[in-house]
């Protein structure tokens, strides 16, 4: 089947990030100074666990980055061939891979809610029953059967139960050798063939007691997959997570939310960064009436309300969409443009923190012995900042970076819920929670979709808090002395 290829703003701003990252990876192998951190990095259990999360969901991220558009089946009569002549018309909504993939959970929507592994709908409505003996039906109010869950069993009552073990027992089945296959090459490819052919080594894995924390690595993995398995299984056959007000499944819901919270947490970095370090470095380095600019202009944005700059902004921008609607053809490229928008204006508006910290630290950097010797030579100031001070703040700007990633994700969560986050057509943790609101005070409570939300959420910021923590640690000059001070005492003791 013919696509055509869309390639969005975000989109674009995403493999352009994955670009830049794989440059600095490259870079970094080159140099032992910068190496040796994220070697300490690596040799910590709780951050390469974290990472092995945080792995799978930048894999669900990027595929629901590469989108297309579908193209639609000819008129009954015409040409099929491309070369006679026909322009191939393409559907306006636009798909990505991970819409292929789920293809079989998001293409089966029920009526309205329905509870995780239902096979009936959580609310009772008016069925018709036939009648006995070929008279006339009744009608009465009871759960009416829902249209694709447990849709394979004869008597949900009686056969639903027995299905979802044996289903999830095939999945765990599955997982074993799979984990046992994943683990092997995943070994193999990062340890040499003398340490593969050695038992100490294999005893050292499992005992916890080499450098890269594999035992933890595996360990993570094992759990991902007991986890990934059954529910996929389960997913072909059920609405594992229920389903929403309009039949949606909750779970194809969360999956999509995923990329929507990298986004926000990822490309908001870039944009805040240049304003951070750019303007800190200057305000620290050159003090006087440079100093005193950018102090006023940081101090009068910050005490602005960020949730009003961020309103107009959103409202500016509505207002722009609608006087131009022939740039936003469809509305996926309409929601992705505003998604944009959003993470410009929490750049802007969040890159204050960050500044004051690199002006402190520039303060006092200027005034060591290495940038006296290069200002006694003649360098000229914009090289003594950008060869001298910003490779010594760079700790700081990576630490505040992965640690601001988690409060970017809860942001976008508190200002769609508030409705001046994303477009509410585009699916996010926050446009679930905030439709999740109204269903918590219905009798009889509708809690999963909220319930999802908040575990996809919370296994997110969890790992990259675990990991920003890891990276402090390993750049934070004052945390290495703290260790190595505690690592003497106990030595000694």
């Amino acid at each position: 089947m013919p696509l055509l290829p869309i390639i969005l703003w975000t989109d674009a701003l995403i493999f352009l990030l994955l670009a830049a990252i794989a440059g600095f990876v490259w870079y970094v192998r080159r140099h032992e100074h910068l190496r040796a951190p994220w070697w300490r990095v690596a040799q910590t259990p709780a951050a390469m666990s974290a990472l092995v999360v945080l792995a799978v969901f930048i894999i669900v991220g990027l595929l629901d980055s590469v989108h297309f558009r579908l193209a639609l089946p000819a008129a009954p009569g015409t040409q099929t061939d491309r070369t006679a002549g026909r322009n191939v018309a393409y559907a306006v909504d636009v798909k990505s891979v991970l819409d292929l993939l789920l293809a079989s959970i998001a293409d089966r929507p029920e009526r309205t809610y329905s509870a995780p592994l239902a096979t009936h709908a959580y609310a009772k409505e008016m069925v018709e029953r036939p009648g006995t003996g070929g008279g006339p039906g009744t009608q009465i109010r009871d759960y009416p059967r829902l249209k694709y869950g447990g849709a394979h069993l004869r008597d949900p009552q009686r056969d639903r139960q027995a299905d979802v073990l044996l289903t999830g027992f095939r999945g765990v089945a599955l997982a074993i050798p799979l984990w046992l296959l994943v683990s092997i090459m995943l070994v193999a490819a990062c340890t040499s063939a003398e340490q593969l052919a050695s038992r100490a080594f294999w005893h050292a894995l499992w005992s916890g007691k080499t450098e890269v924390p594999w035992r933890a690595i595996l360990i993570t993995l094992a759990l991902l997959l007991l986890l990934v398995l059954p529910v996929a299984l389960l997913s072909r056959h059920y609405h594992v997570l229920g389903t929403d007000k309009v039949g949606l499944d909750v779970l194809y819901l969360s999956l999509k939310s995923v990329r929507t919270a990298l986004v926000i947490g990822t490309l908001t970095t870039l944009v805040m960064l240049p304003f951070s370090v750019l303007l800190g470095i200057m305000a620290g380095y050159l003090r006087g009436v440079v100093d005193d600019i950018i102090q006023y202009f940081y101090t009068t944005l910050s005490s602005i309300p960020g949730v009003l700059l961020i309103a107009a902004g959103v409202l500016v921008l509505q207002v722009y969409i609608e006087t131009h609607p022939d740039l936003f053809p469809t509305s996926a490229q309409r929601a992705d443009f505003r998604l944009l928008w959003l993470c410009i204006i929490l750049g802007i508006t969040s890159w204050t923190g960050l500044c004051r910290l690199l002006r402190g630290e520039t303060l006092k950097l200027r005034e060591l012995e290495y940038v006296q010797a290069a200002q006694a030579f003649g360098v000229s100031q914009w090289r003594i900042m950008s060869r001298h001070i910003l490779p010594n703040v760079m700790h700081i700007v990576l630490i505040a970076v992965v640690m601001d990633f988690s409060g970017l994700v809860l942001a976008e969560a508190v200002l769609s819920y508030v409705g001046v986050g994303v477009d509410p057509s585009m699916i996010s943790f926050g446009t679930m929670i905030n439709a999740a609101r109204l269903e918590m005070g219905r009798e009889p409570m509708v809690w999963w979709s909220l319930a999802s939300a908040f575990v996809f959420m919370l296994a997110l910021v969890l790992a990259a808090n675990l990991f920003a923590d890891a990276v402090r640690d390993a750049f934070d000059p004052r945390v290495r002395v703290g260790i190595r001070k505690l690592r003497f005492a106990r030595a000694e003791a």
